[in-house]
């Protein structure tokens, strides 16, 4: 009995220590996305917000990009010198990066340097990245019973939610405590305040690192050590022997490209959608997505767990065919609901304020035209045009600045909520049996290596582009607010029909060898 307590203690040391760098890693991913828009005014010229935007999501993307390469130098770096410290080392690299983006001065401070060292630490965080998942999947793994390695490595899962709710709480505490005046308190937020959850990241990291110092080193890894047995090159043994490349194919093209469009479009797209297509209201569309989170999460473990009785396939192939067949009537629903043209207008509520503030010691001023409607679903809708009124006679602003913000009815908030956690409910499908798949797949002495490319390249690289590709298909099919689905759609169809075809159901009971 003693036995048994001490070894259930030991799984969950081993999985507390693992998932902190991967609460780290999402914690930086959430940040940086849901402030895209603030980044890009900061880093990029203002002449020309949608470029920034793309700009912005653009040098987001690089760091998935590079992943693969992180992947290969640090997997390979994991199996011949060992899990602990690899992934150690990528912590320190990946959270170092995530702190240093909150001390970089803007683009109105050094000009492009700005943008220029925002792309560098995009890109050292994006390569240590490529070691951290495969290392923490692969260390749970090799300390989980066989017969709960789903349900053990799922557990890693719930941190990438877990690193969202923590960061858009930290943005949104922020954004409310910098100034007892609400919209001072968020012009302090967008002009230097952003940078707080940056900088209280290095507080993650410290922990972090006191927490995996103490770890043990992988027990089949300080077996196959001992006996003089770990990989010479596991890069060659992972990618040129074929019966190994055959599996690194599968597992990228069979399971983790799917995987990471899934994840992506519901959780980080479909946040960029309510808030830059249906034009909700900054914190309602932060809010809603912890809400969909909460009640989500727990099924990366539900179908963790549940991958161990059934087999991992078709749960994840399951998952991907919902998100294929529902992704357009659902974000179609998200952009319903948001949409005024769809509501009765209650014309005799509407306010309009107007103020009008010198410019410098010009003659001409900046006009601010507020207005706000209010609809009978209870949806208020606020329209702010800025322009400039000049004081030569027929000179106007040839095209104001207009913002639309929109807070949803209650009725349309919780709606949205459980949209939201469908679309979450396919990520915990495809998610939470994928680490037991993949470490399933690969010998122990080359496994750190073998699976962090193809998690990393499906996950980063397919997955990672998803925002900039989706906003970028919005942005050339205007006419259609849904065309950025395509993406995902397509690259989960492939991926489903690989999987179907040639993905085994089988668990391998063992994985010592």
């Amino acid at each position: 009995m003693n036995q048994k307590t001490n070894e259930t203690t030991g799984i969950w040391k081993v999985i507390g220590a693992s998932s902190v760098g991967t609460l780290i890693e999402w914690y930086d991913f959430y940040i940086f996305g849901s402030l895209a828009t603030v980044i890009a005014n900061q880093f990029f010229p203002k002449t020309n917000p949608t470029a920034a935007l793309l700009s912005t999501l653009a040098t987001f993307a690089a760091g998935f990009i590079v992943r693969p390469f992180g992947a290969l130098v640090f997997g390979r770096l994991g199996d011949i010198v060992g899990r602990k410290y690899t992934f150690l080392l990528t912590l320190i690299l990946m959270g170092g990066s995530t702190f240093a983006i909150g001390l970089i001065p803007s683009y109105e401070s050094i000009g492009f340097a700005a943008p220029i060292l925002v792309l560098v630490l995009r890109l050292l965080q994006g390569l240590a990245l490529g070691g951290e998942y495969g290392g923490a999947a692969t260390y749970v793994a090799e300390h989980a019973p066989a017969n709960k390695r789903g349900f053990y490595t799922s557990w890693i899962q719930t941190t990438a939610t877990l690193g969202l709710f923590v960061s858009l709480g930290v943005i949104l505490i922020t954004r409310h405590s910098l100034d007892s005046d609400l919209q001072t308190s968020i012009a302090k937020f967008n002009d230097w305040g952003w940078r707080v959850p940056f900088l209280v990241s290095i507080l993650l990291v410290i922990v972090s690192i006191y927490i995996r110092l103490k770890m043990n080193e992988s027990p089949l890894f300080s077996k196959l050590k001992a006996e003089g047995k770990t990989s010479v090159n596991p890069l060659k043994e992972s990618f040129v022997h074929k019966a190994n490349l055959k599996m690194v194919l599968l597992a990228l093209f069979g399971a983790t490209m799917g995987q990471g469009v899934v994840w992506y479009t519901g959780q980080f797209y479909a946040q960029s959608f309510i808030e830059n297509v249906c034009k909700v209201d900054f914190d309602q569309s932060r809010t809603l997505l912890i809400w969909a989170i909460l009640f989500a999460t727990p099924f990366f473990v539900v179908f963790g767990g549940w991958s161990d009785k059934v087999g991992r396939k078709w749960i994840m192939m399951v998952g991907m065919l919902l998100a294929i067949v529902t992704y357009r009537p659902l974000f179609g629903k998200l952009q319903h609901i948001s949409d005024a043209k769809q509501k009765t207008e209650l014309t005799d509520k509407r306010e309009v304020k107007v103020t009008v503030t010198s410019i410098g010691s010009t003659t001409d001023s900046l006009r601010k035209t507020m207005t706000t409607s209010f609809y009978g679903d209870g949806m208020k809708m606020t329209e702010t045009k800025m322009d400039t009124v000049y004081a030569q006679v027929g000179k106007t602003t040839l095209k104001p600045d207009v913002k639309v913000t929109k807070v949803l009815s209650s009725n349309g908030y919780w709606t949205m909520v459980g949209i939201v956690f469908i679309m979450i409910l396919y990520v915990t499908m495809v998610y939470g049996p994928i680490a037991a798949f993949l470490v399933e797949l690969f010998p122990t002495k080359i496994r750190y290596t073998s699976m962090s490319l193809p998690y990393h390249i499906g996950n980063g690289v397919f997955g990672g582009l998803t925002p900039f590709i989706a906003t970028l298909l919005t942005t050339i099919y205007v006419d259609d607010k849904l065309s950025g689905l395509m993406y995902p759609i397509l690259i989960a169809a492939v991926c489903l029909v690989i999987g179907v075809l040639y993905v085994s159901n089988k668990i391998d009971p063992d994985v010592t060898d």
